[in-house]
């Protein structure tokens, strides 16, 4: 699928194929909201799953081909960088809407957490700043089925899962959130 979504992603090192928006940012600059999900006995794991490369992660994630490759193999949390002009609680439904089905649990005011690195991908980038917007809820059931956006999606219990199976420093957001994955 190829999208005409704007996402929230400034820099100045755009290539042709990216989905953000060319901007004085040497290392890049992103807002970004995360849907943290766990289950009332489990609030200790949350739903992450591995993407489905087919799917149209572009459209739904903001995610080129080159991205979807790169984070093919690790856990990812429901996230996307928020369209150009969309609220954070409005990306937060957009992400329960295309990439869970439409679920509808009662979602948290945000934590807001501001950060600025070096990406693992990019280690030259040595200030990248993300602002992220994490959004709490509980999940009562099994996950959902949503063919053709994950080859799986469960409940990830972060006590036991090591840092380096997460993906697009979905772990550093996780610490973030008071639920940090385990160091190797």
């Amino acid at each position: 699928m190829s999208t005409d979504r704007r996402f929230c992603r400034f820099s100045r090192h755009l290539d042709r194929h990216d989905l953000g928006v060319e901007a004085d940012v040497d290392d890049g600059f992103c807002l970004s909201a995360f849907v943290l999900l766990s289950r009332p006995d489990q609030p200790e794991s949350v739903l992450a799953g591995h993407l489905d490369p087919e799917g149209p992660w572009d459209h739904v994630g903001g995610l080129n081909a080159d991205r979807v490759r790169a984070f093919t193999e690790g856990w990812l949390l429901p996230a996307s960088q928020l369209l150009l002009g969309e609220s954070p609680r409005a990306a937060a439904r957009r992400i329960l809407d295309e990439m869970l089905g439409g679920i509808d649990p009662t979602l948290s005011e945000p934590v807001v957490v501001s950060e600025v690195y070096a990406p693992r991908r990019h280690p030259g980038h040595a200030h990248h700043w993300d602002l992220e917007f994490l959004f709490r809820g509980e999940w009562p059931s099994e996950p959902p089925r949503v063919p053709g956006l994950w080859r799986e999606l469960r409940f990830v219990d972060t006590r036991r899962t090591p840092r380096t199976e997460f993906a697009r420093s979905h772990d550093d957001v996780l610490a973030s959130a008071g639920l940090p994955p385990r160091d190797v």
